[in-house]
């Protein structure tokens, strides 16, 4: 997760782009940037139900108490979704991940108005698992 923007400089750069074919764009240069998933997080585990397309994410805790995030996607778009989930929890404890609501941010980026409903659904299932999976490493 080096390479993704911090969450200003995500919402700035969305901000920046005059519409939405530009937003998809980035929205998938940014799914782009994501580590290359290891096989065994490939488990059923770390698959996220409720999405259209198969959605893997995986959590750990580091010594400084923060989650490292790992994902992946065989559709391009929602692999740049899961970035921008990313993007919104990094630097965070399980706690703050737990009580933190990033619904306000995808309002904030028009991403739920310009999502598909399939798209959307999958979304808040991402949420879910990622706030879910945040409560057990706590």
């Amino acid at each position: 997760m080096a390479h993704l923007p911090d969450k200003a400089k995500l919402l700035k750069n969305f901000s920046r782009c005059g519409n939405w074919e530009e937003r998809y764009l980035y929205v998938i240069e940014l799914g782009a940037l994501l580590d290359p998933l290891a096989p065994e997080q490939r488990s059923a585990d770390n698959l996220i139900a409720g999405c259209q397309s198969q959605v893997w994410i995986a959590l750990d805790s580091v010594n400084s108490g923060q989650v490292r995030f790992s994902g992946d996607s065989d559709a391009t778009i929602v692999k740049g979704l899961i970035a921008i989930v990313f993007i919104l929890y990094q630097g965070m404890t399980p706690q703050d991940i737990v009580n933190l609501d990033v619904r306000p941010y995808f309002t904030e980026l028009a991403l739920t108005q310009h999502l598909t409903p399939s798209r959307s659904q999958g979304l808040e299932a991402m949420v879910r698992a990622i706030r879910i999976k945040a409560a057990a490493l706590q």
